[in-house]
């Protein structure tokens, strides 16, 4: 079992940056692959961007290539992701997801824990 607690969201303006952390806690951490989800009202759950149990592969969904950078830190079981030049269309409720699979995969069904989702709103 793995618990996972995000912090980190809020209010910012179109432009601005946030850096939501998501800790983990139950299992080893470096065994999870960890992805970053997001959810707009009205809208299904998404895929943001992963990143491989070293931290050394990332893989991004076109709408925040070159704007969002996950990187995680194993010895603080910690993933983060930093969020730059924030748009309107952002606005959502994040969450991370650990998945303890091999290879990076953007199908939320194939996580198997979640956090409880930390609220992002990009104001124009």
């Amino acid at each position: 079992q793995v618990q996972l607690v995000e912090s980190g969201g809020g209010l910012v303006q179109a432009g601005g940056s946030l850096r939501l952390s998501c800790v983990a806690s139950g299992r080893t951490f470096s065994v999870f692959i960890m992805g970053w989800f997001r959810q707009a009202p009205g809208k299904e759950r998404e895929f943001v961007g992963a990143i491989s149990r070293s931290g050394s592969h990332t893989n991004y969904a076109d709408s925040v290539k070159g704007r969002f950078t996950i990187s995680r830190d194993n010895a603080k079981n910690t993933v983060y992701l930093q969020m730059n030049s924030l748009k309107p269309e952002d606005t959502a409720v994040y969450y991370c997801a650990a998945d303890a699979s091999w290879v990076i995969r953007v199908s939320p069904d194939e996580y198997d824990y979640w956090g409880q989702g930390s609220q992002v709103t990009v104001s124009s």
